[in-house]
């Protein structure tokens, strides 16, 4: 009985010492040694096909958690392209509904990361977000990112109170005009080229972190007019209708597209691929359609 004791400790011995030498990266093994192993593997009751298939398992496993993250740097407060959904409480818009199309076909995960708009830069150079993706206008920038192709041609406008006085650019003289901080709108009022002129004109020209806040104080006759987005003035004009109009007259005319990191084309090449596709297909027409921006896709 001693000596059968004795026999099975020593087999584990050597099963054990084999294990060892594996664990230490030693990729030499003998026939000995094998044995070894596949009788030690017997005796705990696992096959070789057992041990095959749990190691195919973990490896399946391990894949699905690697699924790729697409982190969207988006305004939370830019209808139609990014805003929250009053009704679900949900992100959505027509960029990031695009996103997602993206994410479907490429097997990623969507991501949807609210940024303050002035924090853009800091937010994709930090590796925060991978790209902007919220009518963020290329035009003037085309030398700071690394762009998809355009995708809306986008126009800024005066939006003023349905019974305003304000007819024309010209009655801005004398009144205080509200535009968002950092945004298209006022790099044109800045722009001796574009409306520096008119922007000259105003008794003061009052900027703030989103439009949601300047169309309030809009409509509490805090400020006398807003310069904007054409598709941001049409998504305010259609929930509150009545309530404003723009004029005819246009500030600037600018062009929309997705903005990566500079150098990163292996990302927009991807994008860029898939873009095309759903384009192809019809998906970003029905988005447009949705979303009311029809009239601005490029051709």
């Amino acid at each position: 009985m001693k000596k059968n004791v004795l026999a099975w400790g020593m087999a584990a011995l050597m099963a054990a010492s084999m294990l060892s030498a594996c664990g230490s990266g030693d990729s030499t093994t003998t026939a000995g040694a094998t044995e070894a192993g596949t009788t030690a593997a017997a005796e705990a009751g696992t096959t070789a096909a057992e041990t095959a298939a749990a190691s195919t398992d973990a490896e399946t496993t391990a894949a699905a958690g690697d699924k790729k993250t697409f982190t969207v740097g988006f305004d939370a407060e830019f209808p139609p392209y990014g805003y929250k959904d009053p009704a679900t409480g949900e992100y959505t818009g027509f960029d990031l509904e695009l996103a997602q199309a993206v994410c479907d076909l490429e097997g990623w995960e969507l991501v949807k990361t609210p940024i303050s708009w002035d924090a853009k830069d800091m937010e994709l150079s930090s590796g925060t977000i991978d790209c902007i993706w919220n009518g963020f206008t290329m035009t003037g920038l085309e030398d700071a990112y690394t762009w998809s192709d355009p995708y809306i041609d986008n126009s800024q406008v005066i939006v003023v109170l349905a019974d305003s006085e304000v007819q024309a650019q010209k009655d801005l003289a004398g009144k205080v005009v509200g535009v968002q901080k950092d945004s298209s709108a006022l790099k044109a009022l800045q722009n001796p080229e574009k409306a520096k002129e008119l922007a000259d004109s105003f008794d003061s020209m009052q900027q703030y972190a989103d439009y949601n806040t300047a169309f309030m104080d809009l409509e509490a006759g805090a400020i006398d007019a807003i310069a904007v987005d054409i598709g941001v003035a049409k998504n305010h004009m259609a929930a509150d209708e009545g309530k404003f109009r723009y004029l005819d007259e246009i500030l600037a005319k600018e062009e929309y597209a997705v903005g990566f990191l500079k150098g990163n084309t292996e990302l927009r090449d991807t994008v860029q691929k898939d873009l095309d596709a759903l384009k192809a297909d019809g998906t970003i027409q029905k988005l447009a359609e949705k979303y009311d921006v029809a009239d601005m896709l490029k051709d």
